[in-house]
């Protein structure tokens, strides 16, 4: 470990950092622990600027001046202070992380403020759990993703990372709770400040909970004040917030009515206050033993126990993880949990052997004395001296090899009118009905997918089709769009995409059908709607119906609505680039929106369908740079987000982004590299297709591999896990696509060797 200077800057180390968690006045250890932490920086580094970022859970607290509040459950309020930490010239962020702090499932807010910074990452775990549910291991799993370093106050919790979660060792440190620099104070002298001269006095404060166990050591009073008539036992502190208001004080007054009913009133003594730290050292300086009967065994961390060991006191304690660690090697006693016998015969005997209680406090004090603020804060300002000027870790170039197409999951969301919308989860959501949308998708997708037997191709092309075909509204010379579930329309026209990719998929039905009687069904329904592309108004709307045309003139050269619909549109995008153009923004619109991949298609598409050069070089460009804009500085394909839409002439912001965009973008690369054979389109392709596979900015998968499903979307905070049909049929199709472009590559070396 490098060598620590006061001053910041030298030997590598940070100038300034963001430090997040929790402040006092909050009532929490959280908030002792981040703004001792605050204090420990700027006593050993007081040329460190340090911005402390506290979480505000909305009851009032005024904060001392100085603090950045998050109103925790405020989504936005986490860009925010993105936003503001990027702006602040800070050189990486220390997080205090907790279960319960942050707003969300299990608190995944806090991954829309890490998802916006690119600084190094620092994160102390103050709780590591053994069993964690769905929710706590993905939030934990995407934090350690993004963390250069992990810090943990336990070995148990290094053992954890490792086992449970997966996290290398290199990425662990273990870095004790800090506690302060008190000289060692005998207790009689300290007593009388309290009343307490003349006592033998057993201490437990924090914040009073039912998982302290405390009940157990006022039913071992009795057994203790047999042996010492004047045993007293302190329960310091304020009643947990959370507790306050599921409960008031039940817990209190249940405890209280237990010490009278025992006879013990004279013998347990409340002081129900939150203390300053410089008070509380006090009252534990005036204690003979400190007792932490706590009840969880899986507890990683206890601020209370690290502060009695840091003033030398006599521990007796139930053994969850830290205590088992702290107190190892003779440092304190454990006793079982919930045993009131054995917490008696244990503190009896330490009032009984007042030269062993003397040897034990000694041996506490001289642990304590490796665990000062001072060094904890020197450690870990040496690992952010470490990190300093990485970017976070990224896994975008991480092989993956691609799925083959599976209708397991479009199976499953579909039935016999067609396929639903949306998925609760994995289960269809029949509340939404259904949409021309879909199941024009699912169509295109029964002619591109070859692992199908002919009967079940057949039983679902059929279904989809006729979908397609019941849509199709003559009065109005328009494709419906929404279905209720019961089959009735909620509309008689639907939205000018939807017809577009209506026609889309008739287009490439009439082409490419395994069957003989669906392409003689899709050809003559083209030709009767295909009229109405020349009321879009949309260019993506527009592009869809090129890209529906082009395949018409697959299926029947020279087809002439389908090249008049090419030539048309295919200029308007000429024009529409005209219009737009900057020297940084080659591109049809002054804005980016979703399935923008299929503008250069379309004009791929339709300059191989009607040999128009200029329409194929424009498309090439214009794909060219929406690739370069979907391309992370790490390498990876990142999708245009959905708050990227309607901010004029700005980059594109990371989320949410949506597996259409993916879709589009392998799309048009397998469109690019049929009019140019450059095998650059391949790898571009191939980078999008990861993103389904976990190469994206939350390095998480999207494919729900085994059944052929997809996440709808990622999020800052992760993946929105509901799978709608839209999801998984762009993963089906991008995996159709990418299974073709194997035989591309083939036809590139090809070309390049006749060259």
């Amino acid at each position: 470990m490098a060598t620590i200077d006061s001053a910041t800057g030298k030997n590598g180390l940070p100038r300034h950092i963001a430090l997040i968690g929790n402040s006092l006045p909050r009532r929490c250890g959280l908030a002792t622990f981040t703004s001792h932490t605050l204090q420990g920086l700027e006593a050993s580094f007081p040329d460190l600027t340090v911005d402390l970022y506290a979480m505000d859970d909305g009851t009032g607290i005024a904060y001392p001046e100085g603090v950045r509040t998050i109103a925790q459950d405020d989504p936005i309020a986490y860009r925010d202070a993105a936003r503001a930490i990027g702006q602040s010239g800070a050189e990486a962020i220390w997080l205090q992380h907790e279960y319960g702090i942050f707003g969300g499932s299990a608190g995944d807010h806090i991954l829309a403020l890490l998802d916006r910074v690119d600084l190094p990452l620092l994160v102390t775990l103050h709780t590591v759990l053994e069993h964690p549910g769905a929710d706590e291991r993905r939030v934990l799993e995407a934090i350690a993703r993004r963390a250069s370093r992990l810090i943990v106050m336990a070995e148990k919790g290094r053992a954890l990372l490792r086992t449970v979660y997966g996290v290398s060792d290199r990425q662990i440190e273990v870095i004790p709770h800090g506690v302060p620099d008190r000289p060692f104070v005998s207790p009689d002298a300290a007593k009388p400040r309290f009343g307490f001269a003349g006592r033998d006095v057993i201490l437990t404060f924090g914040l009073l909970a039912p998982d302290k166990g405390i009940e157990y050591v006022v039913e071992a009073m009795p057994a203790i004040v047999a042996a010492h008539p004047n045993a007293l036992y302190v329960i310091l502190g304020a009643t947990h917030p959370n507790l306050i208001r599921q409960q008031g004080e039940a817990y209190r007054d249940q405890l209280r009515a237990r010490a009278a009913a025992l006879g013990m009133a004279d013998h347990v003594r409340f002081i129900d206050a939150f203390v300053e730290q410089e008070e509380l050292l006090d009252y534990l300086e005036a204690a003979d033993i400190y007792a932490t009967p706590y009840v969880k065994r899986d507890q990683i961390t206890s601020g209370t126990l690290s502060y009695a060991v840091g003033l030398g006191k006599p521990v007796v304690s139930t053994p969850y993880i830290h205590a088992t660690e702290i107190l190892a090697d003779d440092h304190g006693l454990l006793v079982d949990f919930r045993d009131s016998g054995a917490i008696a015969a244990a503190v009896t005997g330490l009032f009984d052997d007042r030269a062993g209680r003397a040897a034990l406090a000694g041996r506490a004090y001289a642990r304590g004395r490796t665990m000062l603020w001072s060094r904890a804060s020197e450690r870990a300002v040496a690992l952010l001296a470490a990190m300093k000027g990485k970017r976070p870790a990224r896994i975008a170039g991480k092989p993956a090899r691609p799925l083959a197409p599976d209708i397991a999951a479009v199976v499953r969301m579909s039935d016999a009118t067609g396929i639903l919308q949306h998925g609760i989860y994995s289960v269809p959501d029949r509340r939404h009905g259904y949409c021309i949308d879909d199941n024009a998708r699912a169509l295109i997708l029964m002619s591109r997918i070859d692992d199908i037997e002919d009967g079940e191709r057949d039983r679902w092309t059929s279904i989809y089709a006729a979908f397609v075909q019941h849509a199709w509204n003559p009065d109005r010379q328009r494709f419906r769009n929404f279905m209720n579930f019961d089959r009735t329309w909620c509309e008689e026209e639907g939205s000018e995409d939807s017809n577009g990719r209506a026609l889309w998929a008739l287009g490439v039905t009439a082409r490419d059908a395994r069957q003989l009687k669906f392409r003689q069904w899709a050809a003559p329904l083209f030709d009767q709607s295909a009229g109405l592309a020349f009321s879009l108004g949309s260019p993506r709307a527009q592009a869809f119906a090129m890209l529906g045309a082009a395949a018409m003139i697959g299926a029947h050269p020279g087809h002439a609505l389908s090249c008049e619909i090419l030539e048309r549109f295919g200029d308007q995008l000429l024009n529409l680039l005209a219009a737009s153009r900057r020297p940084d923004w080659p591109w049809f619109e002054a804005v980016l929106a979703y399935d923008n991949a299929r503008l250069p298609e379309a004009l791929l598409r339709a300059g191989a369908a009607l040999g128009r050069a200029d329409y194929v070089e424009c498309g090439l460009a214009t794909l060219d740079w929406i690739v370069a804009q979907q391309t992370a500085p790490e390498g990876h394909f990142r999708a245009v987000g959905t708050e990227s839409f309607g901010r004029p002439f700005t980059p594109p912001l990371p989320f949410d982004q949506q597996p259409l965009e993916a879709q589009a973008t392998i799309d048009a690369c397998a469109a690019a590299l049929a009019v140019s054979a450059d095998p650059r389109w391949i790898d571009a392709a191939h980078r999008a297709y990861r993103w389904f596979l976990g190469a994206n900015d939350l390095d998480m998968p999207l494919a729900s591999q085994g059944d052929g499903g997809c996440y709808d979307g990622l999020m800052p905070t992760g993946l929105n896990r509901n799978q709608g049909a839209e999801s998984i049929l762009a993963l089906q199709l991008a995996s159709a696509t990418i299974s073709g472009l194997s035989i591309g590559a083939e036809r590139v070396a090809d070309k390049r060797d006749a060259a």
